[in-house]
């Protein structure tokens, strides 16, 4: 029993239950589901819904950490947010390597929905869902992954963060629903977009537990549903949260991951994506050459790519994003190797910013600080702080994590000009933005 507990496998516990003389009649007594469902989950079918797992250990008096439910989204927010101790730094790699584990089982083929991810959140009070669900439920689940994923783009994943979660938190019930084996695989691959977007709002918002764990349930389900370019996308975002921690070897890893699943998918827009942050992984280990021979082969992938009916899982990597890319990845290499690599970091990011709209606020600002470090490194240190100055504006509008961190080699470069007036202008505002 223990076993199969852990396992979350509620087919083989009601089993073991009618094996010592419990009734379905009783077991669905005890657990809030009817005679019907009961059956069904007896001759196989599985329970995934956290709420659903929840009101089943409680309605049998089960310890809610057997089936690993005690570690929900909640403690994962306050575990996040909470004062971080001296072995965070050591816990964090162990977290790193299981979780690159678990990618490796899962990209390769490996079971899937394991017990080892930690469990979706559940709220006291929910709209009920359908007992029965079709194409359109799905459809529903689908346009508010967009709407919340447009918000996170424009106002940055603090914005739009507990939406997602409520979002998820409703549309995982459908796993519980009757549906056909087609709705069910687009439904898997919908929710796995979900709780992709989960993860990477969840990374802007500065909650990295919360992050990989939103990471490790949406490989699994976009492997249920048998969607390669949706894996390899997870990958590379999981990928850039591990270059954010400045852990280049552990994201090179994911991204090579990546690349298996997008190469598996026949998409070369897909396989673009995973050689442009490959080549940024390599830039941060200071392997120029490497990352030069990947940046050369992202430009060949994008230039092959089909980009009139890409999918949406890389429809974002457009030629505004492709010189987006290449310009941080040489201002990576002009503040790691060599600081020539400016003369093609301007350009490229220069170009990226011109084309952003309002509805890209975050990533405009990404880039204007990358410019305007590039011109600190490059000595027109009155050009960069104008330009510094204008990242700080729109970054200010912007509820995201990432902007304060992707701002710090800016402040850097400002410091070490200190005897220019600008420079030091720009450095104090930087410091009241770091502190706001």
């Amino acid at each position: 029993m223990r076993d199969a507990l852990s396992n979350r496998d509620v087919s083989q516990i009601y089993r073991l239950l009618r094996r010592r003389g419990v009734s379905q009649r009783q077991i669905a007594a005890l657990t809030g589901q009817s005679q019907s469902e009961v059956s069904e989950i007896l001759k196989g079918r599985q329970v995934m819904a956290y709420d659903v797992l929840a009101r089943i250990a409680d309605g049998l008096s089960i310890p809610r950490g057997y089936m690993g439910l005690a570690y929900d989204e909640a403690t994962a927010v306050r575990v996040a947010t909470s004062e971080v101790d001296p072995q965070v730094e050591e816990d964090e790699s162990v977290k790193r390597r299981r979780f690159l584990a678990h990618a490796a089982a899962v990209t390769m083929g490996a079971a899937t929905m394991s017990k080892d991810s930690a469990s979706w959140v559940a709220h006291p009070a929910q709209a009920p869902a359908p007992g029965r669900i079709g194409i359109t439920d799905v459809r529903q689940v689908e346009a508010a992954t967009r709407a919340l994923r447009a918000l996170d783009y424009q106002y940055g994943g603090g914005f739009c963060r507990d939406a997602v979660v409520a979002q998820l938190s409703w549309g995982q019930q459908l796993l519980d629903a009757h549906a056909t084996d087609q709705v069910r695989d687009r439904l898997f691959v919908a929710l796995a977009d979900l709780h992709n977007l989960a993860g990477w709002t969840s990374f802007d918002s500065g909650l990295i537990d919360a992050s990989r764990n939103h990471f490790a349930h949406a490989l699994e389900l976009a492997r249920a549903g048998k969607n390669d370019p949706l894996v390899a996308n997870i990958l590379y975002r999981m990928g850039r949260v591990y270059l954010h921690q400045d852990a280049p070897n552990d994201a090179l890893k994911l991204f090579q991951l990546g690349q298996i699943a997008a190469q598996e998918s026949g998409s070369e827009l897909a396989v673009a994506v995973l050689c442009a942050n490959e080549a940024w992984a390599y830039a941060a280990m200071k392997n120029e050459r490497q990352a030069m021979k990947l940046i050369n082969r992202t430009k060949d992938e994008f230039a092959r790519a089909d980009h009139t009916n890409p999918d949406s899982w890389v429809s974002f990597f457009n030629e505004t994003d492709l010189y987006a890319m290449v310009g941080t990845i040489h201002s990576v290499l002009a503040m790691e190797v060599d600081r020539k690599h400016t003369r093609f970091a301007i350009p490229a990011l220069t170009r990226a910013i011109g084309t952003y709209g309002d509805e890209m606020a975050r990533s405009k600002a990404f880039n204007l600080s990358m410019l305007a470090t590039n011109h600190m490194i490059d000595g027109d240190v009155d050009h960069g702080a104008r330009v510094g100055r204008s990242a700080i504006e729109i970054a200010e509008g912007i509820k995201s994590a990432r902007t304060k961190q992707r701002i710090i080699p800016l402040k850097a470069e400002a410091d070490k000009r200190s005897n220019n007036s600008d420079a030091r202008d720009l450095s104090e505002r930087i410091d009241k933005f770091l502190v706001n």
